[in-house]
């Protein structure tokens, strides 16, 4: 099963790569270097949102007339949380996978809350990361495993086996697999059942900004 390297695939490689990349840099800067490694993840936010800026004409299912109505918004906002309910919970030793390649915590040297950074994460996490990886995990991922000719599969038509491997893979991304494990396949269920991408991207960025919020209110950095 060729992949093919079309301008709708790489629409939505693209954006998802160059996070991991640099998500890959920020977790090897050492300790004790001559700038603050997590201000890399500002410059993440600002190349990743460019690079879709530059492909929003090729996200045909994101283009007007494709947003979710009053009972899809609904059903985005409720499974977002429940999803965030239950991400906070499965977090035993034994439902994680190693550690986190590139912490986050946004204190200064006393301890304070360095509220510059929390918004960057935020935006990045609320924002930025729901819509590059439901574009590249449901979107691109999930279709093409149905059928490389991804753009003409229908969301509503994806079978179980393109839904569960798309979400294992999903799972090896995230440390904590049990909680992605339901992420995933809640993500990628709401778009089989509305067929549009904008409700998993809305699910998505209430369980990540929600899930900020509450990091910084309880200081459960671990979670970021």
């Amino acid at each position: 099963m060729p992949l093919q390297l079309s301008r709708a695939t790489l629409a939505r490689v693209i954006p998802f790569a160059l996070f991991m990349v640099l998500l890959a840099v920020r977790g090897a800067v050492p300790e004790g270097a001559a700038f603050d490694a997590r201000w890399v993840y500002g410059l993440t936010v600002l190349l990743v949102g460019a690079t879709l800026v530059w492909f929003w004409r090729d996200y045909a299912e994101l283009a007007r007339g494709t947003a979710p109505d009053a009972k899809e918004w609904g059903l985005a906002v409720v499974t977002g949380l429940a999803v965030f309910g239950l991400w906070i919970v499965l977090d035993a030793p034994w439902m994680t996978l190693g550690e986190p390649s590139a912490s986050f915590v946004p204190l200064d040297a006393e301890g304070r809350l360095d509220w510059p950074l929390i918004l960057v994460r935020w935006v990045g996490a609320a924002l930025l990361v729901p819509l590059m990886e439901e574009l590249f995990w449901r979107s691109f991922l999930m279709r093409w495993i149905e059928r490389p000719q991804f753009e003409a599969v229908d969301p509503r038509r994806v079978g179980a086996k393109a839904v569960l491997l798309s979400t294992g893979v999903f799972v090896l991304a995230h440390t904590l697999w049990l909680a992605a494990l339901v992420a995933g396949l809640a993500y990628a269920l709401l778009y089989r059942h509305t067929g549009k991408l904008w409700v998993p991207v809305i699910a998505h960025a209430v369980t990540n900004g929600v899930l900020g919020a509450w990091v910084v209110a309880t200081g459960r950095w671990q979670f970021w």
